[in-house]
Parts: structure tokens; C-alpha cells; sequence
């Protein structure tokens, strides 16, 4: 696995938190093995936007203390995003399942739950809280709980996002037949992000594969210069969070994932 630098404590933590959720696992998985479903992430496809809701981040600090919960997810899926994420760490994030459900209250688009997996149980957890896909950081995984929890994923009728940083992680989820690979322009170690991380791992991926960029998409230009290099969808998240109109930046974000050429 790759370092998970600043992150480091935050999976440490994480994994201290399942401890107490595995009381409650078999009562989770019935509830989200009745669930239908989730809606499928081809939605993602032909240069969308994802809008993440999230109030700080150890990178950015303090990120949004006005409107959020339902009431922003009214914004958001007004302003046209083809899906929302939301963070649901507290310490870290200052977020919660209640955030989910909020969400879920303003907006019937598909809500991914993004989060620090390490259990299976907690893919359980985020189906039965509201989401319809949840986030898997290879970084954060080996290739024997990788693959657990993607027959979680599949146990639970949800669908997964797999989170990868480099070529070693790419090599690996790719090897484990994912349908939907996320690349993250961020340096867990020094928390930089760098859109050309984008650039250089989505020419090793097939067009079969959904692909998501995630972190440093800050303008409009951005997203189109990501679509146009191959991304199905753009997460944007800390420059929604922090501009004055989220609805306005987001419908300029949505335009150009559009307008890109493919």
C-alpha cells in the first residue's frame, strides 16, 4: 500500500470506530440487504459533476458554516450535479451519517458516502444511512480487504468508487476488475493537489471503465480541461464549498463538462 501520510491517523482512528459498529453488524446488514438497488454509476457518464458537501478538510480548514445539509443539496442538484458526496468523518471532517440523511431529505440524486473504509460494515452502514455508493481508498486497503469490501459492495446492492493515487494503486485496483475508478490529484503525503496526476493515469485506463477525477478542479476551466481528458465526471468539492454562489460556480462547472470535447 501506498503511505497514507497526513491521512495516516485519521485510518488508525477509523479502524477503532468499526470495533464498536461490528456490535451492530448483523442488524445493518439486514437492513441494507432489503434496500433496492442503488442507481447505477453509468449516470456519471458523458462529463458530469459531482458536488461534495463537506465543512472543513485537514488540508483547507474551516470550509462552509452557512447553508448546508438539505438545503444545499436543493442548491446543488438544482444547479444540474449528476450526483453529491458527502463527507461523513467528524474529527477530520466535521461531518456525520446525519449529513447523509440531510442530504437524502433535499434531493433525490444518487449520494455517494465518502468516507475512510475499512470494514465491510460500514459499506452496510452507508447503504443503510442513505447512499447509493460508497468510496474505497486503495491506499487504505490491502488486496485481501480490497476485495472484501467489494463484496460488500456487491452484498449490500450498492456500487463503489475506487479511489487511487499512483501507477502501484492503479495496477492493483485495476487488477481486481473495478468498474469505476476515481483518481485523486492529491499528494496524501504533502496534500498538494496537481490536475496532471489526472492527466498521466487516465491514459493507462480502457474507455469501458467509468472514470472520476477528484481534487483540484477549481474553475470552470478546470473541469473542462478534466472531461476533455478522458474524466466521465468531476468531483468538486472545497471551491463549491468556499464560493459565494455555489449554485453559480456549479452551473459554470456543469456547462463545461459538457462542452468538452471527447
Amino acid at each position: 500500500m501506498n503511505e497514507l501520510g497526513a491521512l495516516q491517523p485519521i485510518v488508525a482512528r477509523k479502524a477503532m470506530e468499526v470495533e464498536t459498529l461490528r456490535c451492530g453488524a448483523a442488524a445493518l446488514w439486514a437492513a441494507a440487504q432489503s434496500l433496492p438497488p442503488a442507481r447505477p454509476l453509468d449516470l456519471l457518464r458523458g462529463g458530469t459533476v459531482i458536488a461534495e458537501m463537506k465543512r472543513r478538510s485537514p488540508s483547507g480548514g474551516e470550509l462552509r458554516q452557512t447553508i448546508y445539509g438539505e438545503s444545499l443539496a436543493k442548491v446543488f442538484a438544482e444547479a444540474g450535479a449528476a450526483a453529491l458526496s458527502v463527507l461523513t468523518d467528524g474529527p477530520a471532517f466535521g461531518g456525520s451519517l446525519d449529513d447523509l440523511a440531510s442530504a437524502r431529505r433535499g434531493t433525490n440524486l444518487p449520494l455517494l458516502r465518502k468516507d475512510f473504509v475499512v470494514d465491510p460494515v460500514q459499506v452496510a452502514e452507508a447503504r443503510v444511512g442513505g447512499a447509493d455508493w460508497v468510496l474505497l481508498i486503495a491506499a487504505a486497503l490491502d488486496d485481501s480487504a480490497l476485495e472484501t469490501c467489494l463484496e460488500a459492495v456487491e452484498r449490500s446492492h450498492a456500487a463503489a468508487i475506487v479511489e487511487v493515487h499512483d501507477e502501484s494503486e492503479l495496477e492493483r485496483v485495476m487488477a481486481a476488475g473495478v468498474a469505476c475508478v476515481g483518481i485523486n490529484n492529491r499528494d496524501l503525503r504533502t496534500l498538494r493537489t496537481d490536475l496532471e496526476t489526472f492527466s498521466r493515469l487516465r491514459r493507462r485506463i480502457t474507455d469501458t471503465t467509468i472514470v472520476i477525477a477528484e481534487s483540484g478542479a477549481r474553475s470552470p476551466d478546470d473541469v473542462a480541461r478534466l472531461a476533455a481528458e478522458g474524466a466521465d465526471a468531476v468531483l468538486v468539492g472545497e471551491a463549491l464549498m468556499r464560493a459565494d454562489s455555489p449554485s453559480g460556480l456549479l452551473q459554470s462547472m456543469v456547462s463545461a463538462a459538457r462542452r468538452a470535447p471527447r
